[in-house]
């Protein structure tokens, strides 16, 4: 315990003064972690005293570079800290903690072993050929690659949902004026947010709202009803309709199960499917059906029925019918991604190379350009990691 004093000696708080010795610190250096009550002004004068005895304010995610470079953390831990922190749902910082705590490094880890070693069996066969190294035969060289090579692709695959879990997903519901878009809307967020009438037009311009649904934040577009107007500012509403529709990830089309399929609607359907993903929702299907049609999923915005299985279509349309799970691991990053893909055309061209014959020091530069992104994702591999790597494996140089 400690006194936080004023200028003047006056005490202003009773802090916890905690010592944490390297490297068992966040940042791996020597810290003091001052801990005061949470009163604003408080801990602003507690800021105040300590620049005044010679410390700074610290640089935007200074502590976990420090921590970065002094060997704390990888740089995917690092993203993954940068990810808790923006997390706005508790399933995206579950995720975000895993990674934090290495879920992404342990998953290439083994990948980049199996490449290293690789990489150090064909440089032993062209360094040490006088001291009877064995040269790997083509097929055992495709071996190895085969066991690198799915492992990649999987983790590329992953992308599609873990990109889902960081970003989230937009919405647009679209249809023509009183088919139930806004109590659709309303229903799906599970609270009254879009003004609901009988009265056709009534959403005249966008209404934006987000929620949570398995984890995953969705941003829900309530839009104006499509249809040919003389109104300026309905004709505005349309427009800025269309453009949503073209703009989201999924678009929910709502017809109306009550009255017959108009062209209007098909119409709708056929320019939505034009854009991207598509459900089309039939709504009132709690009324007498005269719409023929079997594409329409049934639900009723008044009664909730259906809705829970509309939710579970939403997320099926945009994660596939297997969703991962934090367990089976997942990359969430655009930059491992992009770094996965140039890592997995190189060994794709070292398999092609090693078909064909080419030379192992012509396979080796491909091999190396698989490695790079990699190292660029975990960490270097360095001149000395390979040649650790043959020296432990061979018997050379006794």
């Amino acid at each position: 315990m400690a006194e936080l004093v004023d200028e003047a000696g006056n005490t202003v708080d009773q802090v916890v003064v905690t010592f944490f010795a390297a490297p068992r610190s966040y940042t791996a250096e020597d810290v003091v972690e001052i801990s005061c009550h949470g009163a604003p002004v408080v801990l602003r004068h507690c800021v105040a005293r300590a620049c005044q005895t010679g410390a700074r304010p610290a640089e935007p995610g200074e502590f976990t570079l420090r921590a970065y470079l002094n060997g704390r953390i990888d740089l995917p831990q690092a993203e993954a800290i940068r990810d808790l922190i923006e997390a706005t749902t508790l399933y995206q910082a579950r995720i975000a903690a895993q990674q934090a705590g290495g879920s992404v490094s342990r998953r290439i880890a083994p990948l980049k072993d199996r490449l290293v070693e690789l990489i150090s069996l064909l440089e032993a066969g062209i360094d040490f050929a006088e001291d009877d190294v064995e040269v790997l035969p083509e097929q055992e060289i495709l071996r190895r690659i085969d066991e690198i090579l799915p492992g990649v692709e999987r983790l590329i695959a992953s992308f599609a949902y873990g990109k889902l879990v960081h970003d989230g997903l937009s919405l647009a519901i679209v249809g023509r004026p009183n088919v139930g878009k806004s109590s659709l809307f309303n229903r799906l967020l599970e609270r009254d947010r879009a003004i609901v009438t009988d009265i056709p037009g009534t959403t005249r311009d966008l209404i934006s709202e987000t929620a949570v649904m398995e984890g995953i934040p969705v941003r829900f577009l309530d839009t104006a009803g499509i249809r040919v107007s003389r109104d300026l500012v309905e004709t505005l509403g349309v427009e800025r309709s269309y453009q949503a529709m073209a703009e989201a990830d999924l678009t929910l089309v709502v017809i109306d199960l009550s009255q017959p399929l108009t062209e209007d609607d098909t119409a709708l359907i056929r320019r939505a499917k034009e854009t991207g993903l598509v459900i089309v929702v039939g709504n009132k299907c709690d009324l007498p059906r005269q719409a023929e049609t079997d594409e329409a999923l049934p639900v009723s915005a008044l009664t909730g029925q259906g809705v829970d299985t509309l939710r579970s279509r939403i997320l099926e349309a945009v994660c596939g019918s297997r969703q991962l799970t934090p367990e089976e691991g997942f990359i969430t990053s655009l930059r491992h991604e992009q770094l996965l893909q140039e890592s997995r055309e190189a060994l794709e061209k070292a398999r092609s190379a090693a078909s064909a014959g080419i030379p192992h020091e012509m396979l080796l530069l491909d091999l190396y350009a698989a490695l790079q992104p990699l190292d660029a994702i975990t960490g270097a591999t360095t001149a000395d990691d390979i040649l650790n790597r043959i020296f432990s494996t061979f018997c050379i140089g006794k």
